[in-house]
């Protein structure tokens, strides 16, 4: 069969034309041989067969005679790689290899330049482990190409980057500039509609977040101008005001600035979410829970988990901020149902809401919210066994202000009868007990 092929590809490159040979070389017959076959085996997939004659072909054709020649060069690298896995010094050669056709490839075909260069650096991301050598080659690469390298590419270098500044190796200065500069980047990309790179930004918004790099004084120093150049970027203001929130900057000027910008050009869940931090920090609120609501409205079927989230959030603070135990308690009830995920922390916050509400009454009235909040204190604990220990010190405190037995027997409230509370709003059915 091989012998059949070659037959075949030898009577291919006799009948190529003389004028073809400037392209070729000198020794344009062999170059065009050697291409022939090792093409001919690359679209069988037969790659170990093919690998000598490509290299055969890389030995005599010149780097112009054919762009083919560095792309399934790279494919035959890429499967000697994978095939000497266990020869790590087989594999650096090869790598090594591999990354001199991508330049090779790029200084010769200049229109696939960037191609070239991306292919290079998400080769870089997969076979090169070393930080201090990903961040410089991905970094020179980016500064190339800019907005043109995929994704991994950015969140890649970002992840680098972190790694070099844990070890000292990066101060925050240069982390700061880093964030700056590739986020400019991606902003461009996400401004033209690239959906994958708005996902990398969120990666590299969160690696840059935990850093402890993204202090108030910093993100205000690196925010502000840009703010100033450009007020109505959507992208650019959604990556300011999620960082502004995350590192615990929502008192700031800038803080108000980017989140009024931005909820008037996207009034979006995200945008009614940070209208909510910023009237909360200014204790506005009333404000604060409507814009909360809003957020939870805007929300999609899709987006269930966010508006669990949201909505344990607004429970949460109708209780703590707003004295609002009953629209507290609705929230949280509809928490537990919407996410069973959320249904301990729900039932916990049902719990101390009824453990903590006054109510009027006889003695046994002003006592029977703590029968309401030692059952939920049970239901959290049976929902999330993580809050096992909280609501056992809970359910054994609620117990102790549990009404005598002798001063609910003078009202007619006998141990293990269901009993109806109502209270501020709140009504629920519990099971009488009494201390003795």
């Amino acid at each position: 069969m091989m012998k059949r092929i070659i037959v075949i590809l030898l009577a291919v490159v006799l009948s190529v034309p003389a004028f073809a040979q400037g392209k070729y070389g000198k020794d344009s017959v062999e170059c065009i041989k050697y291409l022939s076959y090792y093409s001919e085996l690359v679209k069988q997939n037969n790659l170990d067969d093919a690998a000598p004659y490509w290299r055969k072909a890389f030995s005599l054709c010149p780097a112009k005679a054919s762009q083919n020649m560095f792309i399934h060069g790279q494919k035959i690298i890429r499967y000697e790689i994978k095939k000497n896995s266990k020869d790590p010094q087989r594999v650096a050669q090869l790598v090594d290899t591999l990354f001199l056709l991508h330049d090779l490839r790029a200084e010769n075909f200049p229109k696939n330049y960037v191609k070239s260069l991306d292919s290079k650096a998400i080769d870089y991301v997969n076979y090169v482990n070393d930080p201090a050598k990903q961040y410089a080659t991905l970094t020179d690469i980016i500064s190339k190409i800019g907005s043109e390298a995929s994704p991994i590419v950015f969140v890649k270098q970002m992840q680098a980057a972190m790694a070099l500044f844990k070890d000292g190796k990066l101060d925050a200065d240069a982390i700061m500039d880093n964030y700056s500069t590739i986020s400019a980047y991606m902003d461009a990309k996400i401004a033209a509609g690239s959906g994958e790179m708005a996902g990398a930004k969120q990666d590299v918004e969160t690696l840059f977040a935990d850093s402890g790099v993204a202090s108030c004084d910093n993100l205000v120093a690196l925010f502000t101008p840009r703010f100033q150049a450009n007020p109505t970027d959507k992208a650019s203001l959604s990556g300011m005001v999620k960082l502004l929130a995350k590192s615990e900057c929502v008192n700031t000027e800038l803080f108000l600035q980017t989140v009024e910008a931005l909820s008037k050009i996207d009034p979006s869940a995200s945008s009614s979410y940070y209208l909510y931090k910023l009237y909360s920090s200014h204790d506005e609120n009333a404000k604060a829970a409507e814009s909360l609501e809003q957020a939870i409205s805007q929300l999609t079927e899709e987006e269930g988990a966010l508006k669990a989230e949201y909505s344990f959030e607004l429970a949460t603070f109708y209780f703590k901020k707003c004295g609002k135990n009953a629209a507290a308690v609705e929230k949280a009830k509809a928490v537990a149902e919407l996410d069973p995920s959320y249904a301990g922390r729900a039932y916990l916050l049902i719990g101390t809401i009824w453990g903590s509400t006054k109510c009027s009454g006889n003695e046994v009235e002003v006592r029977a919210p703590f029968w309401v909040a030692a059952d939920y204190m049970a239901k959290a604990k049976n929902a999330d066994p993580s809050l096992e220990e909280e609501a056992n010190t809970l359910l054994a405190q609620y117990r102790r202000y549990f009404p005598n037995q002798a001063d609910a027997f003078m009202y007619d409230v006998i141990d293990g009868n269901s009993y109806t509370v109502s209270c501020g709003g709140m009504r629920e059915s519990t099971i009488v007990r009494t201390n003795k």
